[in-house]
């Protein structure tokens, strides 16, 4: 990525993708949707592994774990997130304080890496070779200028704090010796506060997903009791979490 070679870059490129990373900042909640146009095409090709639903569910699972993977970096990160850090604020950067330690210190970026496994996961359960390449190189663009946006804000507001984390921490590939334990303790209120819609939005992308592959092979629509209950316990997760953090305290945690 080219953010990722700091310094080699014109300082005008550079304010250039600045700005529309700034733009793209505010929208890469939206971003697993553009994938759309490219999905429901490849999925004229789809067909279960060697002609077998049962084959089929087994590669679904597989690439739910990488999916649920992605989901279990960001919740590790967001456990020892304080407040005002690592948000889904899409008007404005925030940041109160730096994050350097847990997965911070491995790199810059373990939102966007846990974003990138969650994302593939439905990716790779179209079976389609190609697919994961344009997926790939889509989200490095995307994601390389919302990087270039955000460092341009800490690097504003943290100055040389700043500038020594980011010359020793890749941006977005983890390097593990790198490793600092968290200052603060874990919070597991606090992932499930922040993380319930990441993980209800993944289960339904796989079973929407499902349901049209089913109905492409077998010319009729099916209701798979696998993905069914899947679906039903991920929207009792959702329903739940929503009420008690719009409704009651029970999630909230001082400081986070």
């Amino acid at each position: 990525m080219v953010c990722f070679a700091k310094g080699i870059i014109p300082m005008s490129i550079k304010n250039k993708s600045a700005k529309t990373g700034a733009w793209l900042f505010r929208w890469r909640s939206y971003l697993p949707l553009s994938f759309i146009a490219v999905i429901l095409p490849s999925l004229h090709w789809f067909t279960y592994p060697a002609g077998l639903h049962k084959y089929d569910l087994i590669c679904d699972m597989f690439c739910l774990a990488i999916s649920l993977f992605g989901l279990v970096i960001r919740s590790y990160t967001i456990g020892y997130a304080p407040k005002r850090t690592s948000g889904r604020n899409t008007k404005n950067q925030v940041a109160d304080s730096l994050n350097t330690t847990g997965m911070y210190s491995v790199t810059r970026n373990p939102l966007y890496l846990g974003n990138f496994f969650m994302m593939l996961g439905v990716i790779l359960s179209v079976r389609q070779m190609w697919l994961p390449l344009i997926f790939a190189l889509a989200f490095w663009i995307f994601y390389e200028r919302i990087i270039m946006a955000e460092e341009k804000f800490l690097e504003e507001k943290f100055g040389k704090e700043y500038g020594d984390y980011s010359r020793r921490t890749p941006a977005f590939i983890p390097n593990f010796r790198l490793w600092q334990r968290p200052r603060i303790s874990f919070s597991f209120r606090n992932v499930l506060k922040r993380e319930y819609s990441s993980f209800f939005g993944m289960i339904v992308s796989f079973t929407i997903l499902e349901l049209v592959e089913d109905f492409i092979v077998q010319r009729k629509f099916v209701v798979d009791p696998v993905w069914a209950a899947i679906f039903s316990f991920g929207l009792a997760v959702y329903i739940t979490l929503r009420t008690l953090r719009k409704k009651t305290r029970l999630l909230h945690v001082e400081g986070r």
